[in-house]
Order: structure tokens, then C-alpha cells, then sequence
């Protein structure tokens, strides 16, 4: 009942519900079949619900009784939305989700007003998963402004984590810390983009490992005025990975005179994270471009690492604007300008932009992106992006730093760093690093 396409003995493009002799998927009449499959509202042809209504219309009347305003009509502001649900490519999908009783309870809520439609109503509502979810459902049909979708998110969290914190003085260092440094820093950050998942990841475990040390402090008999050397070193003697999200506390805190001045260890280098030699680097990438069997989607990426050295957090944010194809060339705005694809990736990124329109959850609000996810609105979570590179056997964040570094002994790093989106200054160290200078780039106007 979900086979469509063209019917090979009549050639009518319609539901194949079915099966000749040879089980090849044929029409209603082709195939004998008398009972019809057409909604008796709209005519589709399909499966058919209750009061013999397709989906899609047995969806709308659902949302009907569901965003009922109390006066037999949809609350006018909740329209939108509505449109927007009734336009996805699996209605099923939808009705499944409506069972939901907090869905629902929190429909009803918008639709009568005991919820305010806004996001400091929402912000008050539980569970937060489905109400991020009807959040993000109200941003992209536009009923309520777009912000951004990360940021709300670690609010509530760090609202949430403060809560539990039993000690009024620790709450309030850390209280301080996440207003004046991190809400400020990843404010910053959402103004120039969407913030990342990674990037709230790492303020979750700043404020986690700052608690765990003002408690840990507290148990020795000091306050965070009073910690001294013999401290921060006994503390980081512990599972040094561990701690180290704390050490931005701690330089906010000695920055701001809130502890004394004191030295914090260095960070030590992680073998396993040490970037891949140029003969493995180009083998990967050998085998990307070349095995017919890996998936289509995680060639195009593991491509756009080894190649190109981009970030999977950063490859999830490209549109399908970033791309240009004038028939000849086919270019990704990964900086300014856009570089150019060689072949065989440019056939690949073709390929990979063919098929993209065939995946089941891509819907029109998630067309704009390169690799749309399952939510709406939303790119690829980029920790399944970067399972998906480890399942065919390419690291992404080795492969990206052998990539940069060997790009910047190849081409002056200036060049680099703008066409392929870095700072100068993580390409004035990935050139240290490397063995290169910045001194062989002549500066000037090199046009003529």
C-alpha cells in the first residue's frame, strides 16, 4: 500500500498496491483488484484510515480537533503551523508522533492560551526533548521567532544543574562564570552562525568540572579565595583529561581576582589523536573515492575531510547554496572563494546531491541544507556524521589535521587559511607545527 511509481502494463503513474505473475508491482485495475483506494475527500490514492480518509487528511482533521481554540476553529496563530505538518512527505510519521499524550497536553495548552505561545513559556514546560522538538516545529513554521536552538537548550540545562548545587557560594561562582563568560562567548558565536552541538557540549563540562572542584576544594578545608598551587596540582594529578574542563574556571577566576594567580599544567599530547601519516591519508582517501559499496553520503564527507580538512561540525552547516555547479565545474564555498571539486569528487558531490532528494525524512523546511537531519529545520547531528566516517574506517579528526598540514606546506598558508575557512592564527600554528613559515607568502597585490 506505500509501492508507488509507474505501472508496467499500463504505464499510468499511481498507487501499485498489485503483484503479476512474476511479483512485479502493478495497479489496482491491472491487477484485478476491485476494492478502491481513493480518499473519499481529497481523491488520493492510498492507504485509507477511519471514514476512509487518507493519511494526510485524517492528519489535518487530528490537528483540527487537537489546535482547537475553544471556539470549533484553530487558534488563528497556530495555523502555520499546521501548514507546515500537513506538508510532510510521511503523514504517518506525524499521527504517530500526536499519540503522545505531552504532545498533545502541550498543543492543547498553545491552542486554549494556558501556555503562553512564546519561548519563555515553553522554556517552563517538561519534558524538554518533546518540547525542543515543538519548539523547533513553531521556529521553522514560523509562529515564533527563530533563535537559536542550541543555546536554549544549554539555558535550561545550566538552570537545571545550578538548581542541584546545595552550596550558595559555589552557585553563585558559578553563576557569575557562565553569565559574564560562557553566555557571552556562545552569544557571540550564535550571532555569526548556529551554534554547534559540540560547542554547549564542552560549556556543560566547564560548569560539571568546576562544581566537581569547588566541592572537591571544600572537602580539603579551602574556599576557591584561599586555593593554592599544592591544590590545582593535587587536583590534576587525578585524571588530568578529566579535570581539564575546569581550567577555564580557573582562568576566569584568576582573571577576574577571585583565586590567586597560580600555574595550571600543560596539556598534554594525546598519541591517539596524533594526525595520520601522508601515505595513510591518501590511501583513505583512495579507497573513499573508488569503493562503489561504502555509503554515497559518507564518501562525499570523508572526501571533504581528507581533502579539503574540514571540521564534521562545520561540513554539517553547508547548504546546498554552497554549492555551484555551472555544468563544467562544480565548486563548495568553504571559505572565499569557493573552491573548485576535482574529479572524481565532483561526480560524487553531483551524485550525492541527485540523491539526496530521495531520503525519507528530508523535508521542503530541511532542503536547504547539504545533509539534512531528522529534525526540523535541523542539519546532521555531527556525532552521528562522524560515526557514520568511523564505520568506513576514516578518523575524522586525524585525517582533518594531516590534511591541513600538509596543505600548508604545499600552498602558502595565508591562501589556505582563507579559501578553506581557518583563522589566521590556527594557520599560523598549523604551519609552526608542520615545519613551515609564513615568511615565503610575499604580501602585496598579486593581480598583476
Amino acid at each position: 500500500m506505500r509501492v508507488r511509481g509507474r505501472c508496467p502494463d499500463c504505464g499510468t503513474v499511481r498507487l501499485l498496491p498489485g503483484r503479476d505473475t512474476a511479483g512485479t508491482p502493478i495497479c489496482r485495475d491491472c491487477a484485478g483488484i476491485t476494492r478502491d483506494f481513493f480518499c473519499g475527500r481529497c481523491g488520493f490514492e492510498g492507504l485509507l484510515l477511519g471514514g476512509r480518509l487518507c493519511e494526510r487528511c485524517t492528519l489535518a482533521d487530528t490537528l483540527g480537533r487537537l489546535l482547537n481554540d475553544g471556539t470549533g476553529h484553530v487558534a488563528p496563530a497556530l495555523q502555520p503551523l499546521i501548514t507546515a505538518l500537513l506538508e510532510t512527505d510521511r503523514p504517518k510519521s506525524r499521527l504517530i508522533w500526536l499519540r503522545n499524550p505531552n504532545v498533545v497536553r502541550l498543543l492543547q495548552g498553545l491552542a486554549t492560551g494556558t501556555i503562553p505561545l512564546t519561548h519563555d513559556g515553553l522554556h517552563q514546560e517538561t519534558p524538554w526533548r518533546t518540547v525542543a522538538h515543538l519548539r523547533d516545529l513553531l521556529m521553522d513554521s514560523g509562529v515564533l521567532p527563530r533563535v537559536d536552538r542550541q543555546l536554549m537548550l544549554y539555558q535550561r540545562w545550566l538552570a537545571e544543574r545550578l538548581a542541584i548545587i546545595e552550596d550558595p557560594e559555589h552557585r553563585r561562582h558559578l553563576q557569575h562564570f557562565a553569565t559574564w563568560h560562557q553566555m557571552r562567548r556562545l552569544r557571540s558565536k550564535a550571532e555569526n552562525g548556529p551554534l554547534g552541538r559540540s560547542q554547549t557540549s564542552q560549556a556543560k563540562q566547564e560548569i560539571t568540572q568546576a562544581g566537581a572542584f569547588l566541592a572537591w576544594l571544600a572537602d580539603r578545608g579551602r574556599t576557591i579565595e584561599h586555593c593554592q598551587q599544592a591544590d590545582l596540582d593535587a587536583w590534576h594529578t587525578e585524571k588530568l583529561a578529566t579535570r581539564r574542563p575546569a581550567q577555564t574556571f580557573l582562568r576566569w577566576c584568576m582573571k577576574t581576582s577571585r583565586m590567586p594567580r597560580l600555574t595550571l599544567p600543560p596539556q598534554a599530547i594525546n598519541q591517539d589523536q596524533a594526525p595520520l601519516n601522508q601515505h595513510r591519508r591518501l590511501a583513505l582517501l583512495r579507497r573513499t573515492l573508488n569503493d562503489g559499496s561504502l555509503p554515497l553520503r559518507s564518501r562525499v564527507v570523508a572526501a571533504l575531510v581528507l581533502l579539503y580538512a574540514q571540521p564534521v561540525s562545520r561540513i554539517v552547516r553547508l547548504t546546498i547554496h554552497d554549492i555551484t555547479d555551472d555544468g563544467t565545474t562544480i565548486a563548495v564555498r568553504l571559505g572565499d572563494p569557493s573552491s573548485p571539486l576535482p574529479e572524481p569528487v565532483a561526480e560524487l558531490m553531483r551524485a550525492y546531491i541527485r540523491s539526496r532528494q530521495q531520503l525519507p525524512y528530508t523535508s521542503s523546511r530541511s532542503a536547504r541544507w547539504l545533509f539534512p537531519g531528522r529534525q526540523p529545520g535541523q542539519p546532521m547531528n555531527p556525532g552521528s556524521l562522524q560515526a557514520h566516517l568511523r564505520e568506513i574506517g576514516v578518523p575524522p579528526q586525524r585525517g582533518r589535521t594531516s590534511a591541513i598540514r600538509q596543505l600548508v606546506l604545499q600552498a602558502p598558508a595565508p591562501v589556505i587559511a582563507k579559501a578553506l575557512g581557518y583563522h589566521d592564527k590556527t594557520a599560523t600554528r598549523l604551519v609552526t607545527e608542520a615545519g613551515g613559515t609564513w615568511s615565503r607568502y610575499a604580501p602585496g597585490d598579486h593581480t598583476r
